[in-house]
């Protein structure tokens, strides 16, 4: 429904841009309160649309982005609009189409990630492809992971932390890939660097057809999608610690089964059993009892994160009896 919304908002142009961000910031947040938990665990494994609805996510993306850079070559959009434009695409982006990236990059085939690079590219990530596969999964819990909040660092500090230090591991760890094949690291090869060149170049071409009212409003797109990619990143592991030696397992990770949430988010709130099980695709994931719950779903608490005192308020004293509980036990 959001990329409907935001697609059909686009096409509109003028103060219709706004659509998406009261839909996701306002509206679904107050529906996801209401909503009840569904902890179930039945799924069809054979079945067609999980794969069907992935697909209609990618495609999705580029209308938005067309119907959006057209309506701005055409003055449909213009003055303040651009902010909301940029707001209302960025949300869609990051809440989205980076999401839907994160399931096809975990999938073996080489259609299925290629489709996610390109949703990554659109929303101007250059190191999520690398760094999630290749050091947050091994090391979430611990300080060699980036991508895991401390307990008492807020989501803003911790957005520069995480991006900066996966930007870093990434070029790191291409450029040690790149080497240990007698390759060059500063060829087209390195995924960073050449996602970063074809970015690059992508920015030239909107501002060629619409100036800088295009170029800045897919940067602030850009900027807010990968915002709410950390943000969910700061969410699904908060304070959750483990020794390097200690296997990942449904402790190390937040979960939520708000039923809007789970939907919405193709089961990203079911991130206890993404850790677990990665290989997993995401309508066979579980909900564990032994996981850490939220006090919500991701929409619903997102304005909790973003006010660090009311989060702490919320979030802390859970953490802090999860983890009482959890060293009772062993």
């Amino acid at each position: 429904m959001p990329g409907i919304v935001t697609a059909a908002s686009m096409y509109a142009g003028e103060w219709w841009v706004v659509s998406n961000v009261i839909l996701t910031l306002f509206i679904l947040p107050v529906i996801e309160f209401f909503l009840p938990e569904d902890k179930s665990n039945s799924s069809n494994e054979n079945s067609f649309i999980p794969d069907f609805i992935l697909v209609m996510h990618f495609l999705i993306q580029p209308v938005i982005l067309l119907l959006l850079f057209w309506n701005i070559y055409s003055g449909s959009i213009h003055g303040i609009q651009l902010f909301f434009a940029g707001l209302s695409v960025g949300i869609h982006s990051g809440s989205s189409s980076i999401i839907v990236a994160h399931e096809m990059i975990h999938r073996k085939s080489s259609i299925w990630q290629t489709m996610g690079k390109i949703l990554l590219f659109s929303a101007g990530n250059i190191y999520f492809f690398v760094d999630h596969l290749r050091v947050h999964h091994k090391w979430v819990g611990t300080d060699k992971d980036p991508a895991t909040a401390r307990k008492g660092e807020s989501v803003h500090s911790f957005f520069f932390r995480s991006a900066g230090g996966q930007i870093r591991s990434s070029w790191k760890l291409e450029c040690e890939r790149l080497r240990s094949l007698g390759k060059s690291p500063y060829g087209f090869g390195n995924y960073v660097l050449s996602s970063s060149v074809l970015l690059l170049l992508l920015m030239a071409v909107i501002y060629h057809y619409t100036g800088i009212a295009g170029l800045f409003v897919f940067a602030y797109q850009a900027l807010m999608a990968n915002f709410l990619l950390e943000f969910v990143n700061y969410i699904e592991h908060y304070g959750l610690t483990r020794d390097e030696n200690v296997r990942v397992d449904p402790t190390h990770s937040w979960q939520s089964d708000k039923v809007l949430s789970r939907f919405f988010l193709v089961e990203l709130s079911r991130h206890s059993d993404h850790h677990y099980y990665s290989s997993k695709p995401y309508h066979v994931l579980k909900s564990y009892d032994e996981s850490p719950v939220l006090p919500g779903g991701y929409a619903q608490i997102f304005f909790f994160a973003l006010i660090p005192a009311l989060w702490y308020r919320k979030v802390d004293p859970i953490l802090e009896d999860y983890l009482k509980k959890v060293k009772k036990q062993v």
